[in-house]
């Protein structure tokens, strides 16, 4: 018989601080269950008032840039000025399995003994945005549970990054030296998210280059820039001897405080939550489209149509968007479905 969940019990362990609570809390809003997600929305409505507090960090950065040891060395030093820090590490899941590699908390070793450190590696899933389905949630809980500063590690750099801007504050790219010319090696789109770039491993032979790198990309952000007001910095920091943290982390509040004067940091906000109600929205209808038995059928019958050729994929849609405005009706989107 499956365990049941209180969530009384859950609410009251992660305003206390308690990880495993906390854990648990996390599990129950990545859960693609209808009835889970009935007792996720009652977790956070009584939580997310507890939330929006914290630094948000968005992190992403071309292969083998050392996001993790990036996040370690950082995470570190902020514990050490007083912070509580969280990370929400995104791993790729397999598209065939379902299966993701998890490993984010081995490669950040030191940060993972601090008790003023909560990771939780969670898998993308099927969520187009390249991020965890319910990492905007789990970032409401534990900013509720007391941490102070939330940092995103995303699966890599690509189109579906630019989800990572809809839930936090500051976008730092993670870049290495002479990994490619000015704009190879990531994508001009997300040269236009970026609000902080830095060049890590910049250390021993590669300093020079490192800051060679910097001057190029800071040369080449000019032909993207998207803010007249403000020109994105360009650093060099080596995480592996934590040198150049301190001034990559001022930077991003350096930001914050841009974007509090510019816009105000709750409008910004309030601006993000409004994207994310349509993304939930939409996810909510894609999810009902797969879970119920009769759309499943449905859906599996109109696949086989279309791969033969015996009906148009327009005409197919057609279809199921008709069964599926059938079925609303009958739906109550806000309760536990049996």
């Amino acid at each position: 018989m499956p365990r049941t969940i209180d969530v009384a019990t859950l609410i009251d362990g992660v305003k206390g601080g308690d990880r495993a609570a906390l854990a648990r809390a996390i599990t129950l809003v990545e859960s693609r269950k209808p009835a889970h997600r009935a007792l996720a929305r009652e977790l956070l409505r009584e939580l997310t008032p507890l939330s929006g507090n914290a630094i948000r960090l968005g992190l992403s950065g071309v292969p083998g840039a050392g996001k993790s040891t990036f996040i370690d060395a950082l995470g570190v030093q902020l514990i050490d000025e007083g912070h509580k820090v969280a990370v929400l590490a995104v791993d790729p899941s397999s598209s065939v399995s379902g299966g993701s590699v998890l490993g984010d908390r081995t490669r950040m070793g030191e940060l993972a003994q601090s008790d003023s450190a909560f990771i939780r590696p969670s898998p993308t899933g099927l969520h187009l945005g390249g991020v965890a389905r319910a990492t905007r949630e789990g970032m409401l809980l534990v900013e509720a549970a007391g941490y102070d500063v939330v940092i995103v590690e995303t699966v890599g750099v690509g189109q579906s990054e630019v989800a990572v801007q809809g839930m936090v504050d500051t976008y730092l790219i993670l870049m290495l030296a002479r990994s490619g010319d000015q704009l190879q090696g990531i994508k001009k789109g997300i040269l236009e998210l970026a609000h902080v770039i830095a060049v890590n491993k910049a250390d021993g032979d590669n300093a020079g280059e490192a800051r060679v790198t910097a001057r190029e990309l800071s040369i080449a952000m000019k032909l993207v820039a998207t803010d007249a007001d403000r020109r994105v910095p360009v650093l060099t920091c080596s995480a592996l001897h934590k040198v150049g943290l301190t001034e990559v982390w001022q930077a991003v509040l350096d930001h914050r405080e841009y974007l509090e004067s510019k816009y105000g940091l709750a409008n910004y906000r309030a601006a993000q939550q409004v994207e994310w109600m349509w993304s939930q929205t939409e996810a909510a209808v894609m999810d009902t489209l797969h879970s119920t038995h009769t759309m499943r059928t449905l859906a599996r019958e109109l696949e086989t149509q279309v791969r033969s050729g015996h009906r148009n994929a327009m005409d197919a849609s057609a279809d199921l968007l008709r069964a599926f405005a059938a079925e609303v009706p009958q739906m109550d989107w806000a309760q536990p479905k049996s």
